[in-house]
């Protein structure tokens, strides 16, 4: 179980994400991002060792505010196999220094949401410890989602997702990908597209609607 800390960090997640950001291709927003947090939920890592925590943030610099899905890793070490990911160091008031990484890049990020995906793990609240959180939601479908799938492999961004593979414990067979949509939009999840899982979830608008939309999903297995 993750113990949520009422404490500070610094830099903030914010501020992090506002330096982070503009340097990746789905960030569609000005030079100086206008960053709010909008919702999201948490992971537990088994292991009790990192933080999960899948971020939404509006970014209101631009034409018209745009919603982002950043999920993040936060480690007490640095995470060679995840430098690509590295958003940023900063000093947590209990925990001490923590390594903040985008989990996309992260194995315990993946296989969490993979977990998820296959209904062996329950999304947790945002802000309080040991809390289910219930507006996030599961779909399964056709055969639905493969065991003992593990990742990542590699890591593509897109204008509008990250697409991480993933695959069997074996180096060889097929793999399957992963889709992590970075900019949120609400509505019902895409039909036809060979997806064997869903994750949708809320997040707030910047007026204060409540909004909810696909978060990810696993492609078909091929076998």
């Amino acid at each position: 179980m993750a113990v949520i800390h009422r404490t500070t960090m610094s830099p903030g997640k914010l501020e992090l994400l506002a330096a982070w950001m503009p340097s990746k291709p789905w960030y569609r927003g000005g030079d100086a991002p206008l960053l709010a947090k909008a919702g999201g939920f948490r992971l537990d890592d088994p292991a009790g060792e990192v933080g999960i925590e899948f971020m939404v943030v509006t970014d209101t610099s631009g034409d018209s505010p745009v919603t982002y899905q950043v999920p993040m890793t936060y480690r007490g070490m640095p995470l060679a196999s995840a430098a690509d990911g590295l958003i940023g160091t900063s000093e947590h008031g209990v925990l001490g220094r923590r390594w903040i990484y985008d989990g996309t890049h992260d194995v315990v990020l993946v296989e969490q949401l993979l977990a998820l995906l296959a209904g062996r793990t329950t999304a947790q609240d945002q802000n309080t410890s040991d809390s289910p959180d219930p507006t996030v939601e599961v779909r399964t479908e056709g055969s639905g989602v493969p065991q003992g799938l593990t990742g990542p492999g590699t890591v593509t961004e897109s204008a509008e997702a990250s697409l991480v593979t993933v695959g069997p414990p074996a180096a060889e067979g097929p793999v399957s990908t992963l889709t992590v949509y970075r900019v949120l939009r609400p509505g019902p999840a895409p039909e036809g597209d060979g997806a064997a899982g869903r994750v949708l979830a809320d997040w707030s608008d910047p007026d204060g609607a409540r909004q909810h939309g696909p978060f990810a999903h696993l492609a078909a297995f091929e076998r």
